[in-house]
């Protein structure tokens, strides 16, 4: 058998069917990520040669051909295997060779495959291969009895087996055979498996009796075709928790006539029939059945990972592209009860102006202090609006700060934020590189007021595992998870673009090409400088090359630049064609230049340049500082305080979509509990996939369909408003 050797040319075909993209531009972006070069540049700077492949495509395309190459892979090692067994068999080359995938493949080298001695081992040992081969045969019954006796007589003898002594163990040694290579072949195998994801149920029952969150599968049924992926995630953890007792059934009538079809068993067919029959039902109970079902619930979580990944890839974009508050001086509230309520007021470059800890709840003696500093901080900062978090004594503290306000006749705003993964900064390195002089658990309340300034800048320091928009994240491949989670970040930088000059080197490791020992140097060099005045003085960072530069270099913006392209996403190997354009046709920055088609397409085809990256020279031109975040709702300010309790049935309300899963929305209302918008709530159309309803970020309007205070459930629609 030989080895499989694909070239880049092979993969973009095979990659092209699978897309429906062309094949040409699939080649070209296969040999540029093959090159080194990053997806953001890829995407942005490359788009003549890949037809303006975005981001995504370009993830998918190169997900997907890493994966191909993984399974040619592992095809070249069963195939050299073979080679070392000898194994001659045109028939299973072909099938290797066109195998699509893992299972498929492992199926077909199962029977070659090194196992520990079984059953079926021992008996073809013994001879009892050729007693299998007369009742596979169909022969009648008297010829297969001779043909035991024979096994009998001339048994191999195995050191510490017990000798076969009369006709029933040698026919049970067959069976033993039989059963093995039934449960062996790829066929039954193959055929079996699709019967089960058709036809099969999952059945799941309780082990304890206790209550607990999986109690909904404690007596539970489901076709596994109509499995949802976010229930199948659930039935996992509640069988790694010992809660759940999970099987999966498949009616005789899928698997046994299927059986019997590919052993040719047509009809009675008298004794060898029945025997093969009998066999048949051992095969499949003792082998066959409990190795394709964690293979199936292997496959189906699989899946369901792979959709809770992109759901959560999605959330996490969402929210990191949550537009900056543009507000001048915020003071947040990170809430708590004995051990305090941090404080910090912070001006809207993320300096940190003051901070400290206050007592608003639990110590009636300590309520009036807490009163004056925090109306003392809103008059001495002029505080435009104020942040709380919305953890442990969220309500209580926000209530202080209603009373407070009322008091003192303050109209100043707050919003309620999510304060997941604050903690978590508070203890990190780059917090403490950070705020060097400020005690640990006051850093959480920068982190707050921070994440409203620029959501993007804060949210990057912290592991986005920690940002509190996932599902079942801690039950999925962590390598695969960060990997994910850590393109969608890389992407939402590089779209919105980094301030050389003040970002952080958190936020700088996620530009194109530049990893954190990289951003350090930059910003050593960058506080050593006193900041850069063209991105050309780039190359001058340590171990900064051309290489890098190339890839880098379009996405780091120079504020108030000698040479205006340094503000915007022109690539500086672009300069030259920039400035001719804006020669040939006037180009003004910061106006609406609009140039003819025909004109643009003369100029391309002088200057042998195209037309996509023309079209966004001169978009970056007329808007050398647009963000893509405007275009995204604001956060919601709130001006009087709602509880749970103040929700009724049938009230229309605006609030934010704090997370999206498989099953549906969370909204937050600012009433300190998220709702659900169930996906059968959010919309009068089926809706298969909720993200294509909403992102993580959205302002809704919804309505309360139910509300339980004392399990704080509250159930919400968004049909008919």
């Amino acid at each position: 058998m030989k080895n499989i050797n694909k070239t880049s040319k092979d993969y973009s075909i095979e990659l092209a069917n699978i897309l429906q993209k062309n094949e040409n531009y699939i080649l070209a972006a296969l040999e540029l990520h093959l090159e080194g070069n990053t997806i953001p540049f890829i995407s942005r700077y490359r788009k003549e040669m890949t037809g303006s492949m975005d981001d995504e495509d370009l993830r998918v395309l190169f997900d997907k051909y890493e994966g191909l190459v993984s399974l040619d892979g592992r095809r070249n090692t069963i195939i050299n295997t073979l080679n070392e067994l000898e194994v001659e068999d045109k028939d299973l080359e072909e099938k290797i060779l066109k195998a699509g995938s893992l299972s498929e493949l492992e199926d077909l080298y199962r029977p070659y495959k090194p196992k520990k001695q079984t059953r079926a081992d021992i008996a073809k040992r013994r001879g009892a291969d050729k007693l299998a081969k007369v009742i596979l045969d169909l022969s009648p019954e008297e010829v297969v009895m001779k043909a035991a006796q024979d096994l009998v007589e001339n048994q191999v003898i195995l050191e510490n087996i017990n000798k076969l002594e009369t006709i029933e163990e040698a026919l049970e040694a067959a069976s033993d055979y039989l059963a093995g290579q039934i449960s062996d072949n790829p066929d039954i195998r193959k055929d079996l498996k699709r019967q089960l994801l058709n036809k099969g149920q999952i059945v799941t029952k309780n082990k304890t009796e206790e209550y607990s969150v999986y109690s909904n599968y404690y007596d539970f049924v489901s076709p596994l075709r109509k499995l949802p992926s976010h229930q199948l995630l659930a039935i996992n953890r509640g069988e790694k928790t010992k809660f759940l007792k999970v099987t999966l059934d498949l009616e005789e009538r899928y698997w046994k006539p299927h059986i019997e079809y590919h052993l040719g068993i047509l009809q009675d067919q008298g004794y060898s029939g029945n025997f093969l029959r009998n066999v048949i039902d051992d095969s499949y109970k003792r082998l066959i059945k409990p190795s394709i079902d964690s293979e199936i619930l292997g496959e189906l979580t699989s899946i369901a990972h792979e959709e809770a990944l992109k759901i959560f890839g999605l959330n996490l974009r969402n929210a990191l592209l949550v537009p900056p508050m543009k507000t001048d001086m915020v003071l947040a509230l990170d809430p708590g009860y004995r051990n305090g309520c941090k404080w910090a007021v912070v001006n809207k470059n993320g300096s940190v102006m003051d901070a400290g800890l206050i007592f608003p709840v639990l110590f009636e003696n300590r309520l009036p202090q807490a009163k004056r500093t925090v109306l003392d901080m809103i008059k001495k900062h002029k505080v435009e609006t104020i942040v709380l978090g919305n953890g442990t004594a969220s309500r209580e503290t926000e209530e202080f700060l209603s009373e407070l306000l009322k008091e003192n006749n303050l109209k100043v705003p707050y919003l309620i934020v999510d304060e997941s993964g604050a903690s978590v900064y508070s203890a990190s390195p780059i917090s403490k590189e950070e705020l060097p002089d400020m005690e640990l658990n006051l850093r959480s309340a920068v982190s707050l007021a921070r994440r409203v300034l620029d959501p993007l800048a804060e949210l990057v320091k912290i592991d986005p595992k920690s940002i509190g928009v996932g599902q079942y994240q801690h039950d999925m491949n962590q390598k695969r998870l960060d990997s994910i989670l850590d393109g969608v970040t890389e992407g939402v930088v590089n779209q919105v673009g980094v301030s050389l000059n003040t970002a952080s080197f958190s936020l700088l490791s996620y530009v194109a090409g530049i990893n954190k020992s990289l951003a350090k140097n930059i910003v050593e060099y960058r506080e050593e400088i006193g900041g850069f005045k063209n991105r050309q003085d780039l190359k001058k960072v340590k171990k900064l090359g051309e290489k890098t530069f190339v890839q880098c270099a379009g996405f780091l913006r120079i504020e108030d630049p000698v040479d205006p392209l340094d503000n915007t996403f022109v690539h500086p190997e672009s300069y030259d064609i920039a400035r001719e354009l804006i020669k040939d046709f006037s180009l003004k920055f910061y106006e609406n230049n609009e140039i003819k088609e025909k004109d643009l397409m003369d100029f391309a085809n002088k200057h042998k340049v195209g037309l996509p990256t023309l079209r966004d020279i001169v978009e970056a031109i007329s808007m050398p500082e647009r963000d893509i975040r405007d275009d995204f709702p604001a956060p919601v300010l709130i001006t009087e305080i709602k509880s749970i309790e103040d929700l009724k049935e049938g009230q229309v309300l605006t609030g934010v979509v704090r997370n999206v899963t498989s099953f549906g929305a969370f909204v937050d209302l600012g009433v300190h509990q998220d709702g659900l918008v169930h996906v059968s709530q959010l919309s009068k159309k089926f809706v298969k996939d909720p993200t294509s309803v909403v992102s993580v970020g959205d302002v809704v309007k919804v309505r309360v369909l139910e509300v339980d205070v004392n399990k704080k459930r509250i159930s919400l629609s968004m049909k008919d408003i």
